[in-house]
């Protein structure tokens, strides 16, 4: 009988503490839910400049020129750069395109869909002084990983599809298959810089400090343009023809 009681009142007494704990960490673990849901639905549309709207591409012009390329089209909600089965020789009309304004302290987002094989790009703080946009900018890599041959070169996958290209490898790889989007943001700060990839933050660095400067040096980049580590702390947003399909929608920035 002694037995029993005690343990009549352990339940009476120690049960409803553990019950009324669990209760209140599944509560804890709601509220934090609604509170992340709530803040989205919340977050102001008018933070966000649309830089493509799905149906022209007003604002965009090809680098260094003055009026948007032959090579890329306006479907479906897409910016579509039609490939050219040449690589980065690319068409008659073609080129890298740009937003026409220049951008300092910034989270762009956007989605990106490339074709079998393909490789593209997406330049940030881009400079238009030289041939190429790329000898002035960042590039997170847009890629087949699975049959372009750029994913198995560089160092350690830096080459592979998020990646800031060439110097610093996208962790965890997690681009999604041929023919499926890929959301993804690109941060600026004061030099600081994130690639978010479908959700995840892959790449962290900061422009401009020591180990930028080495990171720099032991890439291609200088033979091409003994400048490069100096990118310029403001510059513009630039998408890649490297002669492959590719389509980028829903194209937007917030000014930070």
């Amino acid at each position: 009988m002694k037995k029993l009681s005690a343990l009549v009142i352990f339940s009476l007494l120690v049960m409803p503490l553990i019950s009324g704990c669990k209760e209140k960490n599944e509560n804890v673990k709601e509220t934090t839910e609604a509170e992340e849901k709530t803040m989205i639905e919340n977050e102001d549309p008018n933070d966000w400049i649309v830089l493509f709207d799905g149906t022209s591409s007003e604002g965009w012009r090809g680098y260094k020129k003055d009026h948007f390329p032959e090579a890329w089209k306006i479907v479906d909600g897409t910016i579509h750069c039609v490939g050219s089965g040449r690589g980065e020789a690319g068409s008659k009309d073609g080129g890298d395109i740009i937003y026409d304004k220049k951008f300092k302290n910034f989270t762009l987002s956007l989605e990106w869909k490339i074709s079998e094989g393909g490789n593209s790009g997406i330049f940030y703080l881009g400079q238009e002084d030289l041939d190429y946009i790329w000898k002035t900018a960042p590039e997170m890599q847009v890629l087949d990983n699975n049959k372009h041959p750029d994913a198995k070169l560089g160092v350690e996958g830096n080459r592979q599809a998020g990646s800031l290209y060439d110097l610093i490898p996208a962790k965890p790889q997690n681009a999604k298959p041929v023919g499926e989007w890929n959301q993804v943001e690109i941060t600026v700060y004061n030099g600081t810089v994130v690639h978010k990839q479908n959700g995840v933050n892959v790449v962290e660095y900061h422009l401009w400090t020591p180990e930028w400067n080495a990171l720099v040096a032991g890439s291609k980049f200088p033979s091409l343009n003994k400048d490069w580590a100096e990118v310029a702390n403001e510059g513009y947003i630039g998408l890649q023809d490297h002669g492959d399909d590719v389509w980028f929608k829903n194209i937007k920035i917030k000014e930070l």
